[in-house]
């Protein structure tokens, strides 16, 4: 079977919204928009493992502790987002994410072009949402969620 790495995008809706004086949260609960959401489903079913690409750390785990609301995003640089060298740079320096059959990006062009960039060379990466819309994506995201992982595989090779 192969081995997967599926990345998820952040996303600007935290939880600090909705709850202003929540305290440091799990990575995993911190984000809370719709999209997300969706990600976190398919990836909590079918990846071997998965992580968040977020624009102020880069790649974290689930249960990485982010201390407090922030606002950075890769579609804007005066929020000062991680840069991509930054990024291969933790790829280097994490035994935990080499390994890996393919790599699932979802999330919009900004973070899949990442992505991209980053596993190149290394690993097969796969784009299912690439060219979609936010909604078309989340809902073959979904979709895609309700099968079995070879099924998912054939789908997302095969297109």
């Amino acid at each position: 079977m192969v081995k997967l790495l599926v990345v998820v995008p952040c996303g600007q809706a935290k939880i600090w919204r909705k709850e202003p004086t929540h305290g440091p949260a799990k990575a995993r609960n911190a984000y809370v928009s719709s999209p997300f959401r969706v990600n976190k489903i398919f990836a909590e079913k079918f990846a071997d493992k998965w992580i968040i690409l977020s624009a102020k750390y880069g790649f974290i785990d689930p249960d990485f502790t982010i201390p407090e609301d922030y606002d950075v995003t890769f579609t804007r640089s005066s929020t000062n987002p991680i840069t991509v060298n930054d990024v291969k740079g933790q790829l280097k320096n994490r035994i935990d994410l080499h390994g890996y059959d393919a790599v699932i990006a979802l999330g919009g062009q900004d973070y899949t072009d990442i992505v991209k960039q980053v596993f190149m060379g290394s690993s097969k990466v796969l784009l299912p949402t690439e060219g979609l819309s936010l909604f078309d994506a989340m809902h073959k995201v979904s979709s895609l969620s309700k099968l079995e992982k070879s099924e998912m595989l054939r789908r997302i090779m095969g297109s």
